[in-house]
């Protein structure tokens, strides 16, 4: 994406039309929010495109979980040749700069100012204003729910990648975070500066606490083919418990996660569900919160996708790592192993159907939904943001740390993920298992390398030749570089540390 932050958030201004008076319609890139969002139909409409962007090969459509898995050792470029289109290259290599960063800042801002613009919009013309006899003032509420819930996404996911974590940034003692947009800037006059990793968080838990207060407990958006890839109640608590865990309000993180686990809304899949769900077209019963994947999606990069990325007869870039799938216990159905095209939702990581790849193994978590041959094209895939199983790896990382949940405990969470995987069952649950639990059940997730990042002392030793030095606890590579032109445009923005 070309597009500075501060034009991007001009330009979505615009984001949605209204149809209430055709005739009267100001041309597209011309209208004002008033017109835009003139009723609930503008409202609605600008909310459901703001969801659009989540989709793109920038953030969960690709790069925001694959290239995580790749800097992490959970993932590899393959060995083979004829394999890989280099594309997966710069977190293989970490030759990350100002010139060759992640490209989910313009994205996100988007997103960012998009939802200001109907925040805005509602508290400048009153709730009364949108309400009549097919409209309730809940109606809009739960609107705004989505707005702020997608906010605190954004802002949170930016913050994961251009910023330290909130440990981290004490080892560093560096605490610039991304810049907190909470109106949108429609001059392109302001350049603001980033703000703090406490202030970011902060942000991010105030956005997701005032969601979590005005939407209604049973609402689900109407009119979308996949209900959970739009907020929800649970979705907003389930995010909750996963900011408070990185910023290590440990009983905060177990008590949301225990709000989601006991909603009863959920259940965990069984073993022999495991490896079937992945290619849904909606998501099943762990799943709380997914983007979804559709060819007719404009951000769905399709050939850029993670079920190309991460198939042999795609673009073929991000292999499994043997340092990952060694991991798993023989019986742990999440290690099993078979041939492309043939075991497709039997096991979670195939060999090439010819055997081209001389024993490369490649995940199956985006095997495609089936809309393409599975040997021949890829298929689009959803990809899952939030899901039951992490909040139960969420309240034992957390418990250990100190939480108190009545009648909960580490070890019987874990062994919950374990005894519906075919594992054994554990006899003991400190920070390390946990550590383990959370690597296995949600590799290829793209949560490994934030889960590193997100301790002081977490770091990446390589289990490949092939690569540079290892990730200490200090390197630079935990906060990469802002893009240069955002830096072209704004010159209050500070550099990362080796950036």
């Amino acid at each position: 994406m070309k597009k500075s932050t501060y034009i991007v958030l001009i330009a979505a201004a615009a984001l949605s039309v209204s149809c209430k008076d055709f005739l009267k319609e100001e041309p597209f890139l011309t209208q004002s929010n008033a017109l835009a969002l003139a009723d609930y139909d503008g409202l609605n409409k600008a909310v459901a495109g703001a969801y659009g962007p989540l989709a793109d090969g920038a953030w969960y459509g690709a790069d925001y979980v694959l290239t995580s898995e790749m800097r992490a050792d959970n993932a590899t470029i393959p060995v083979s040749t004829g394999f890989q289109s280099g594309r997966y290259q710069p977190p293989f290599y970490m030759n990350y700069s100002i010139d060759n960063t992640v490209g989910l800042w313009g994205y996100a801002y988007y997103v960012i100012s998009a939802v200001n613009n109907v925040l805005e919009e509602i508290e400048t013309q009153g709730m009364d204003y949108y309400t009549d006899s097919s409209v309730s003032a809940q109606d809009i509420k739960n609107l705004q729910a989505e707005c702020l819930f997608l906010r605190a996404l954004a802002h949170f996911d930016l913050a994961r990648i251009y910023a330290y974590s909130p440990a981290k940034s004490k080892v560093v003692n560096f605490t610039d975070c991304v810049p907190i947009i909470l109106k949108t800037d429609k001059t392109a006059q302001d350049q603001p500066a980033r703000n703090s990793v406490a202030e970011v968080y902060a942000q991010i838990i105030s956005d997701l606490k005032e969601a979590e207060s005005l939407i209604d407990a049973s609402y689900e958006r109407a009119g979308v083919a996949d209900k959970k890839a739009a907020a929800s109640l649970p979705a907003i608590q389930a995010l909750l418990s996963r900011v408070y865990l990185y910023n290590q309000e440990w009983q905060n993180a177990a008590d949301y996660a225990t709000k989601v686990i006991n909603s009863g809304k959920y259940k965990l899949w069984t073993a022999e569900e495991y490896p079937s769900v992945w290619g849904s077209e909606i998501g099943g019963s762990e799943v709380i919160f997914e983007v979804y994947g559709k060819k007719t999606n404009g951000y769905d990069e399709y050939w850029e996708g993670p079920s190309h990325m991460t198939n042999p007869v795609g673009y073929a870039d991000c292999a499994a790592s043997p340092s990952l799938t060694a991991l798993f216990e023989e019986g742990d159905v999440r290690g099993t192993t078979g041939i492309r095209g043939k075991d497709d939702g039997k096991v979670m990581f195939c060999t090439d159907a010819d055997e081209a790849s001389g024993g490369e193994l490649w995940t199956m978590k985006y095997m495609g939904k089936g809309e393409g041959d599975a040997t021949s094209t890829p298929d689009v895939n959803n990809v899952i943001v939030l899901r039951l199983s992490e909040m139960y790896l969420n309240r034992a990382e957390a418990l250990v740390n100190g939480a108190s949940i009545s009648g909960a405990s580490a070890l019987n969470d874990l062994n919950a993920i374990r005894a519906n995987r075919g594992a054994s069952a554990l006899t003991s649950a400190g920070a390390t298992a946990v550590a383990l639990e959370r690597r296995l059940e949600l590799n290829f997730e793209g949560h490994y390398w934030f889960d590193l990042g997100r301790t002081a002392n977490g770091a990446v030793t390589y289990s490949d030749s092939r690569r540079g030095d290892n990730i200490d606890a200090s390197s630079k590579y935990w906060a990469l570089s802002i893009p240069k032109r955002e830096y072209d445009v704004n010159e209050n923005l500070s550099h990362n540390p080796g950036f």
